[in-house]
């Protein structure tokens, strides 16, 4: 990597009636009331990653176009449930987004991208160095902005923070001996994925004025949709030709999602072909890596975990029962719904 930039513009804002696609089923009056905080929330975006050094500016904001909001969405959407949108609101959806951002930064540093859904990685753009910088930057902005909101909100993040790291650093490394693989998969998700989702839902509880149980209740919520969310990627990469990237991204880089997982645990002796490519490097191996993907689309171990993100995302439901049936909670469990449809 140099020290220079390739050529980069900073990318337009997304469009929220874009992101609001995220919310199958609401009601006009709740969709025009989300909008309306979501674009507040994008312009705040836009302000707090601004910075008087161009060259910062632009390097924070390389990568404000991959996002779906999906955070921010929905901490706007917890919100409903207490009184609303408001400068609290705002500020919490701002910081949860900001910390998600930073993590991409930091993400494309680990896995080597080079491309984040049509965008040049960070690392490829500004190298690793800059990347990993810049992703501090954003996790020090949102701090910042939280410390506005009072110490337990800073607390929450931090303790977020924590999950969220490890889950990224046990990602990285096998599961260990005399450890159930599956268990130990679901755990990182809960960490590297689910624990800001659920901060983001909780954020949306507490600075609406929603009592601790509905907030407890909106975190557990959001820590299921944050691994049915991840589960559900774990399929489209296998299945899917238009998700962004290259199909089968994480079977060549050798990551064991939750179908390859049930095929390494087979004793069915038809899946020994399977199970050997699945033990190869696949990074330059392009034609056993197409064989492999070709043999897995077929697996039952598909279908297996489109079940089981099926069943975590109606957990996600349940857990929503004591809250009633108005707009805001049918929209949250048709959220969860949702997640699954992306798998179909």
């Amino acid at each position: 990597m140099t020290g220079s930039p390739r050529p980069v513009g900073v990318p337009s804002a997304v469009a929220p009636t874009a992101a609001l696609a995220a919310i199958p089923g609401a009601t006009d009056e709740l969709m025009a009331r989300v909008a309306a905080g979501l674009e507040a929330v994008e312009a705040r975006i836009r302000v707090e990653v601004d910075h008087e050094d161009p060259f910062i500016a632009g390097a924070s904001a390389h990568l404000l176009s991959s996002g779906k909001r999906f955070r921010p969405i929905l901490t706007l959407l917890a919100a409903e449930l207490g009184d609303g949108f408001g400068p609290g609101v705002e500020t919490a959806a701002t910081a949860v987004e900001l910390t998600h951002l930073a993590s991409l930064y930091h993400d494309d540093v680990m896995d080597e991208a080079e491309m984040r859904r049509a965008v040049v990685s960070a690392n490829a753009a500004y190298g690793n160095s800059t990347a990993i910088l810049v992703g501090d930057l954003l996790f020090g902005t949102a701090s910042r902005l939280l410390a506005e909101l009072g110490p337990e909100a800073v607390r929450i993040q931090a303790e977020t923070f924590v999950r969220l790291c490890s889950g990224q650093i046990r990602d990285d490394h096998p599961c260990p001996p005399g450890t159930d693989p599956v268990a130990y998969y679901l755990g990182v998700l809960a960490d590297k994925t689910g624990v800001l989702i659920a901060t983001a839902a909780r954020y949306g509880g507490m600075f609406s004025g929603c009592d601790d149980v509905t907030c407890q209740i909106l975190e557990s919520y959001g820590e299921k949709l944050g691994i049915a969310f991840q589960l559900a990627d774990d399929v489209l990469d296998v299945t899917s030709d238009e998700s962004g990237k290259e199909p089968g991204t994480d079977l060549r880089e050798g990551v064991d999602t939750l179908p390859v997982l049930y095929v390494k645990a087979s004793t069915d002796p038809a899946d020994r072909r399977l199970q050997e490519l699945l033990a190869r490097d696949l990074r330059d191996d392009d034609a056993a890596h197409a064989e492999a993907l070709a043999l897995l689309r077929a697996h039952t171990a598909v279908q297996r975990a489109r079940d089981y993100t099926r069943q975590v995302a109606e957990e996600a439901q349940q857990v929503l029962e004591p809250l009633g049936d108005g707009d805001a909670v049918q929209a949250l469990r048709a959220l969860a719904a949702g997640v699954v449809d992306r798998t179909v």
